[in-house]
């Protein structure tokens, strides 16, 4: 039987109120057992910026491209799924930045979710490899999240006027049109607020509104799982407003690479950022 410490733990880590609108939360793993293990990241359009701590983590996306993490890396928006394999004795702690926050950080949002980039390409210096080396030398994990913080805070810009009427914005109904509720409420063409939301958060109300749908889609499976109840994917196609099973599983496929079926049998191996 392993020892109490050779397990694998991961949890999240909040962030006080003063960062409520900055990131959604923390997030921190690491592998303790005597293995690699590997997991599944589901896809969350949130922009993440991702450290790596002792043996080097990989991270493969839908295509199969992968990246050896050297330090620190961003992501996203998280558009699909990626699996990131976690070696023996390795950590990672990843900033989940929430809406515009990135925007408000680096003065434009990443529109291309596939590429993986080093964070200080974006600023033209090496603050964000300087961080990582004063993370190396922090053993508490929230020690190192209130260092990141701490190092965040001067380069935070005020939210623009813009992006207002898109944060205000609260559809409850799913078959409103956001853009052109917006726009008739905030006397703008459609194209405006099209090019303001991709402008600040790094994709189109389409590409957001096609993910609510799959989420509500994986959201009755495991519902259906939790009551160990007979799923009827007609019941989920009619919920979730897909034409036909053919579309729920180009879904499926599109966002995690997966049929609904293999999801169903992969979710010890699938990680959803936010649970």
């Amino acid at each position: 039987m392993l020892r109490a410490t050779q397990e694998y733990h991961n949890f999240r880590i909040p962030v006080t109120a003063e960062f409520e609108e900055v990131f959604s939360h923390f997030y921190f793993a690491e592998n303790n057992t005597d293995a690699p293990l590997s997991k599944t990241l589901l896809p969350n359009f949130q922009t993440l910026l991702v450290f790596g701590f002792g043996p080097k983590i990989t991270l493969q996306s839908k295509l199969n491209t992968t990246l050896v993490l050297d330090k620190c890396v961003v992501l996203g928006p998280v558009k699909q799924a990626f699996t990131y394999t976690l070696p023996v004795n390795a950590q990672m702690l990843v900033a989940n930045f929430k809406d515009d926050a990135f925007y408000r950080f680096f003065g434009k949002a990443i529109t291309d979710g596939h590429v993986p980039f080093n964070p200080d390409e974006l600023l033209a210096e090496n603050c964000f490899t300087n961080l990582w080396h004063e993370l190396q030398k922090i053993a508490g994990i929230n020690e190192k999240v209130d260092f990141i913080l701490a190092f965040c805070k001067p380069y935070l810009r005020h939210r623009e006027g813009a992006f207002k009427p898109l944060s205000n914005f609260d559809n409850q109904n799913h078959s409103l049109n956001p853009i052109k509720a917006i726009a008739k409420e905030t006397n703008q063409s459609e194209r405006n607020v099209q090019l303001n939301h991709k402008k600040f958060l790094g994709y189109s109300a389409k590409e957001i509104n096609r993910y609510h749908r799959f989420l509500k889609a994986t959201e009755l499976i495991q519902q259906s799982l939790l009551l160990a109840k007979k799923l009827d994917w007609f019941e989920v196609i009619h919920a979730c407003n897909y034409y036909d099973q053919s579309q729920l599983i180009h879904d499926f496929k599109h966002f995690i690479n997966l049929s609904p079926k293999q999801y169903l049998n992969f979710q010890q191996d699938i990680c959803d950022s936010k649970v």
